[in-house]
């Protein structure tokens, strides 16, 4: 993905096998600093020979701002929500006079509703309850977004107490997806984690209904989920019901006839007996506070995504209870935090040695209290062995090891182009995720399921199963094909077998996999955009700041938005040198960014084009996806930065003939959505 483009440096540099194993390729994330958080003690981490360094394990409490100095433009790879203050096109995600997302309740369900909010409330805090949900629901459409399950609102202190049941009933009416709770006299305003997490498992609509059924309490009232053929997914959905409200209500599966009149199966819900009678608001529920576990997770020869539907598919949980800061390397071993809901420190031990035969150990577990984010790290430390160093070529015009410090010299001092690595496209696959992002994009739902189809080479369950879906269009037969762990997979199939493999049972199936994994993709493909963008900025400016470039302000102000502190280069400032290339930030293409307005401006929009997205909106309602955009660094440096050669005497002190004995070892720490191999690009002067 990175031939041919850009380098800061001109050395020569130097050729060498890197990630020759995966112990050649270490990766520690860099935690926060404890003392931004409040601490709880924790457990002693798991005793084992390959233990990682001691990393932080203290209780996640409400986000606080993390960086020490001057904020970056842009979270991990643009996947992290930026603050409410600093993402630009905030609100409702689906704006006024347009068509709502799919299956989506109406924020605004009726005149009497908001009346009553009105007149309990009066109208301004009424408003801002409304901003709160509207905000609320954006947050949930944004990458990982664990955080928009710790937001409240107070609605301040109802003294009288029918006022308080009222609006119990008013804002549960109004906006389902929210609970309401007293706090003495104080009403709480927060998102439902039982609605969104039915909303994984069916349509939104009847995620929406459900509740409705629910805070009603109708005596010998009853209610039907849309039918489903698939038996898999009726017992998730039966499980989740009976977990979350088994004493108050009881489900069975039952025969319908559909339109064809073929026989269907549906699931039925009505309350057990006389408890329809228990008054009990629906945040009453959740019979015990949610359970989050925090963890080291070291894996070996995996993507993130990966391990995590290997733990939840042995955990039994489903994949997005699980939340991270970042995406580490396949082809390495890595260590980094997560924190999983609902599995208690001792359930998560109890799978300790069934991980490790699939590439994994967990180290440092103990109790937290809430999840991570994504970004929520300061960057990553690297210990990595290149190995095989030759001259490029028949270059021999200097000593290996001056070239070698030359490049060390070098990168240290200039930084490097700050590209997104080949990893995050999904390098030597046969389809990269960037098309599949390209195809979401342009809302080509059936395109998109067949490359997300599209098998590897290799003769594997996971590929067979994948080759048979695409020659057969048979989503039940290959779930069956398909090992456990392919949860995504698996979701999307059931929704496939349950809707078919048109554009409609396409987008539900796309709706059934975690909103992390579907934006991922898109933002693979922003990402391939930005990539080209900063090899054409460096290619017809080189490292001159020119009017037209953007800056990103190092004001450190939360209540400044994103786009403000994006400043345009005058012809005034570019005659007075006043910025550096390093203060240069580019945009990822999304809805709420601004272009430079140099030629580099107008190649943004001739890309898009080629692409057929020049119209694009960058929302895609039917999928629930929101991409404002971001803005990233053309350049990064590198910090403690250190080496040494490894190898026979001989072979370092004459290297140009006996260079396959002699390796590098690089340590080094790097920002977050930095890439360690775009690094050693720059060092080496090699593709990878």
């Amino acid at each position: 993905m990175l031939r041919s483009f850009s380098y800061v440096s001109d050395h020569t540099g130097f050729c060498g096998t890197v990630k020759n194993s995966p112990a050649d390729f270490v990766v520690t994330e860099i935690e926060v600093p404890e003392h931004l958080f409040r601490g709880t003690r924790a457990e002693s981490p798991r005793k084992t020979s390959n233990a990682p360094p001691e990393l932080s394990s203290r209780c996640r409490h409400q986000p606080q701002k993390l960086r020490a100095g001057p904020p970056a433009p842009c979270a991990e790879a643009c996947g992290g929500a930026p603050s409410p203050s600093g993402r630009a096109g905030g609100g409702c995600a689906a704006p006024p006079n347009k068509k709502q997302r799919e299956g989506e309740p109406e924020l605004k369900s009726g005149q009497e509703e908001a009346s009553i909010l009105d007149s309990l409330l009066g109208k301004p805090v009424s408003e801002l309850l409304n901003k709160f949900a509207c905000s609320l629901k954006d947050a949930w459409d944004l990458e990982n977004n664990a955080d928009a399950g710790t937001r409240e609102f107070s609605l301040g202190p109802i003294l009288d107490k029918k006022n308080r049941a009222d609006l119990h009933s008013a804002v549960r009416e109004k906006f389902p997806f929210l609970v309401t709770v007293t706090k003495g006299s104080e009403m709480i305003v927060k998102g439902n984690a039982d609605y969104r997490e039915l909303c994984q498992l069916v349509t939104e609509k009847e995620t929406s209904d459900f509740f409705k059924f629910l805070d009603a309490k109708l005596e010998n009232s009853t209610f039907s989920f849309e039918p489903d053929r698939n038996k898999e997914h009726r017992k998730v959905v039966h499980h989740f019901i009976n977990r979350k409200f088994g004493k108050l209500l009881e489900t069975k599966s039952f025969t319908v006839t559909d339109v064809n009149d073929q026989p269907n199966m549906s699931i039925m819900v009505r309350f057990r007996e006389k408890s329809w009678s228990r008054k009990r608001s629906a945040g009453a529920f959740q019979e015990k506070q949610d359970i989050y576990t925090a963890f080291t997770l070291q894996k070996e020869n995996l993507e993130t995504l990966e391990a995590i539907g290997l733990l939840a598919a042995e955990l039994g949980v489903l994949p997005s209870d699980f939340s991270y800061t970042g995406i580490k390397d396949k082809k390495a071993i890595t260590y980094q935090p997560m924190v999983v809901k609902k599995v208690t420190p001792e359930r998560l031990k109890e799978i300790g040695s069934k991980m490790e035969k699939k590439g994994m150990r967990i180290h440092n577990i103990h109790s937290a209290c809430q999840h991570l984010r994504l970004g929520q790290l300061k960057g990553n430390h690297f210990d990595i062995v290149v190995r095989d160093l030759k001259h490029h070529g028949h270059d021999y015009s200097a000593d290996l090891k001056e070239r070698i410090s030359e490049a060390m010299e070098n990168v240290e001092t200039k930084g490097f182009v700050n590209y997104y690595g080949p990893q995050r496209f999904g390098q030597g696959q046969n389809v990269q995720t960037d098309q599949i992002g390209l195809a979401l994009l342009s809302e080509k739902m059936v395109k998109a399921v067949k490359l997300f189809f599209t098998p590897e080479d290799s003769d594997d369950p996971v590929n067979n199963a994948k080759r048979y879906f695409l020659q057969t269009e048979d989503a039940k037969g290959t779930l069956v094909m398909l090992p456990e762990f392919k949860v995504r997979e698996k979701m999307l199939l059931r929704a496939l077998n349950r809707y078919g493999v048109n554009h409609e049972g396409c987008t539900k199936g796309w709706l059934n996999i975690p909103h992390s994994m579907r934006i991922f993709y898109v933002h693979a493909y922003c990402s391939k955009i930005w990539n080209e963008a900063a090899s054409y900025r460096l290619k017809i400016y080189g490292s001159k700041v020119v009017e037209g470039d953007l800056v990103f302000s190092e004001e450190n102000d939360e209540s400044i938005s994103l786009n403000d502190k994006v400043h345009v280069i005058t012809a005034l400032e570019e005659s007075a040198n006043k910025y550096s290339i390093n203060q240069v930030v580019l945009p990822m293409v999304g809805h709420s960014i601004k272009y430079p307005s140099n030629k580099v401006g107008q190649w943004y929009h001739e890309r898009l084009s080629k692409d057929e997205l020049q119209m694009c909106k960058f929302r895609v309602s039917s999928l629930q996806l929101n991409i404002p955009g971001c803005y990233r660094p053309i350049l990064k440096n590198v910090q403690n930065l250190s080496y040494f050669l490894e190898g026979s005497e001989k072979g370092i002190e004459d290297s140009h003939l006996n260079e396959s004995k002699v390796s590098l070892h690089l340590s080094f720490d790097l920002d977050p959505s930095c890439y360690a191999t775009v690094c050693l690009r720059e060092i080496m002067k090699c593709d990878f």
